[in-house]
C-alpha cells in the first residue's frame, strides 16, 4: 500500500487514542500522523511508532495536504470541519453519527459492504458501534437467505459512554463498598449493580435514538431497505465489550446447523458455540481484540424461519477505531 497523510480529528478521546493503537497494530502505511484537537489538549506530546507526536489546534488550516481523516469527535465537530476537509481533498472517515443517514454518503461495514466506499464524495461514515457488532454477527446469515427482520437487546458496556463511564462505575462500586452514597454523573441512575434500560433520548414512539441506530444504518449498510428492526438498549455494569441477543428473521429457512457454518467462516466472525461446556461469547473475553465472537446459536420458539443467535465486541475497537482504520486501508487499496 502507498504511504499517505493522515490526521486524527480528536485524538484525545479514547477512540482517537485507539485509533493510533490501531494504525501501529495493523502497519498502516502512514507517511505522517497529526493529531487534531482541541485547544486544551493542544501541546500534549504522545507516542507514536517509537516517535514522540505533539497534538495540534484542529482547524480549517489543519487538513491542507492530508489524505486521509479519521474523526473521532462528536457531531458539531464533524459537522463544523466536514467542508474544509473536504475541501482540502482528504477523504472524511468519521465515527460520529452526523452523515451516518446523509444518501450522499456511505456507511460501511469492511466485512460486509467494502464496494460502497467507491462511492463516497469526501466523506465516509462509520457505523454505531452496537450496529457493526450485529450486522458482523448476522451478515453470513443474510447471504444464505434475505434477513427480513430482528429483535435485539443490547447490553451495552460503561466505556461505550466515553472514558468517564468506568470511571464512575468503579467509584459507585469504592462507595457502595465503604458505605457512602455513590455519585451519578455520566450516567442517568447509579450504574453499580444496576441496569439502566435507556441509551439516548427518545427518537420515535418510545424507542431511544440508540435503539433506531440498528434499523436505520441496518438497512442502509446491508442494502435491505424494508428491513425491520425492534430494540432495546440497555447499558450495563461492564467496563468494555458490548454483547447483544437477537433474533434473527430470514425470508427462507436456515437450520441451525448451517448457520453455525456460516458464521464460523464470516469475516471478522468466531463461533463460540458449545453450552454443554459452558462455552459462549462474553465481554471479558471479546476485549482489547477486534473480532465478534457468536454463540447460542438456537431455533426461535416463536418463528417458523428465526433463530437466536448471542454476540459479542469490543465496541471501542471493532466498533469504532478498527473499523475507521479498516474503511482507511479499503481507500490505500
Amino acid at each position: 500500500m502507498k504511504k499517505v497523510k493522515v490526521a486524527i480529528l480528536g485524538a484525545t478521546g479514547a477512540v482517537g487514542r485507539e485509533m493510533m493503537k490501531i494504525l501501529e497494530e495493523r502497519n498502516f502505511p502512514v507517511e505522517e500522523l497529526h493529531l487534531l484537537a482541541s485547544p486544551r489538549s493542544v501541546g500534549q506530546k504522545v507516542a507514536f511508532r517509537g516517535q514522540e507526536l505533539t497534538v495540534e489546534l484542529a482547524c480549517e488550516e489543519a487538513f491542507e495536504g492530508m489524505d486521509i481523516v479519521l474523526g473521532a469527535a462528536e457531531n458539531d465537530i464533524a459537522e463544523r470541519f466536514a467542508p474544509a476537509i473536504v475541501k482540502s481533498g482528504a477523504v472524511f472517515v468519521d465515527n460520529s453519527s452526523a452523515f451516518r443517514l446523509d444518501p450522499n454518503v456511505p456507511l460501511v461495514v469492511p466485512e460486509i459492504n467494502p464496494e460502497d466506499v467507491k462511492n463516497h464524495k469526501g466523506i465516509i461514515s462509520n457505523p454505531n458501534c452496537t450496529t457493526i457488532i450485529s450486522l458482523v454477527a448476522v451478515n453470513a446469515l443474510n447471504t444464505d437467505s434475505p434477513i427480513e427482520a430482528m429483535v435485539a437487546s443490547s447490553y451495552q458496556a460503561t466505556s461505550g459512554a466515553g472514558a468517564a463511564g468506568p470511571v464512575e462505575l468503579m467509584e459507585q462500586v469504592d462507595a457502595l463498598r465503604e458505605g457512602r452514597k455513590p455519585e451519578v454523573k455520566v450516567f442517568q441512575h447509579q450504574i453499580a449493580f444496576n441496569v439502566i434500560p435507556q441509551i439516548g433520548g427518545e427518537a420515535y414512539e418510545g424507542y431511544t435514538s440508540e435503539e433506531m441506530k440498528l434499523q436505520n444504518e441496518g438497512r442502509k449498510i446491508m442494502h435491505l431497505p424494508e428491513l425491520k428492526v425492534s430494540c432495546t438498549c440497555v447499558r450495563v455494569p461492564v467496563v468494555r465489550s458490548h454483547s447483544v441477543s437477537i433474533v434473527v428473521r430470514t425470508k427462507e429457512k436456515i437450520s441451525v446447523q448451517r448457520a453455525r457454518e456460516l458464521i464460523a467462516n464470516a469475516p471478522g466472525c468466531r463461533l463460540v458455540d458449545d453450552l454443554a461446556n459452558k462455552c459462549y461469547p462474553m465481554p471479558l473475553d471479546t476485549s482489547d481484540q477486534d473480532i465478534v465472537f457468536v454463540g447460542r446459536i438456537r431455533e426461535d420458539l416463536t418463528s417458523d424461519n428465526g433463530l437466536n443467535i448471542w454476540c459479542c465486541g469490543d465496541q471501542v475497537r471493532k466498533g469504532a477505531a478498527t473499523n475507521a482504520v479498516q474503511i482507511a486501508e479499503l481507500l490505500v487499496k
